[in-house]
């Protein structure tokens, strides 16, 4: 990890930027009203979220760290196919073939590798316990 980054990135607005490469620093209430930054353009880039995973696990927190692995993945999933995932891995939400689906196409259409992993160990731990 880059020695340079630390918490809270608020503190280094010039290193923290959306994902159309506006910077931090040059956002400002004054800007999204007037229309010169686009409400949608104020989401999370999964760089942000990445350098929030280096300093997760800085401080030895390798979950959280995961966590913001799988979160920065999933910016590139559109927001109405999460939903349709999320309600998937509700237990019988799915059939086990149906999960094995979803995790191929977040790996093989999404790069989301650690997504695909956690629904494939869901898809199993759900066969187990006779939830699918």
């Amino acid at each position: 990890m880059s020695d340079d980054i630390h918490y809270p990135l608020a503190d280094n607005p010039d290193d923290v930027e959306t994902p159309e490469g506006t910077k931090l620093s040059e956002i400002s209430l004054e800007k999204v009203v007037e229309g010169e930054i686009d409400g949608e353009e104020l989401v999370i880039s999964p760089e942000t979220l990445e350098k929030q995973a280096q300093i997760a696990e800085q401080e030895g927190r390798t979950q959280v760290a995961r966590n913001f692995r799988r979160a920065a993945e999933l910016t590139e999933v559109p927001d109405d196919r999460i939903l349709e995932i999320y309600n998937a891995l509700r237990p019988s939400g799915a059939d086990k073939e149906t999960l094995q689906e979803i995790a191929d196409e977040l790996e093989n259409e999404y790069g989301a590798e650690i997504n695909a992993e956690h629904v494939r160990e869901a898809a199993e731990v759900y066969e187990e316990r006779g939830l699918v």
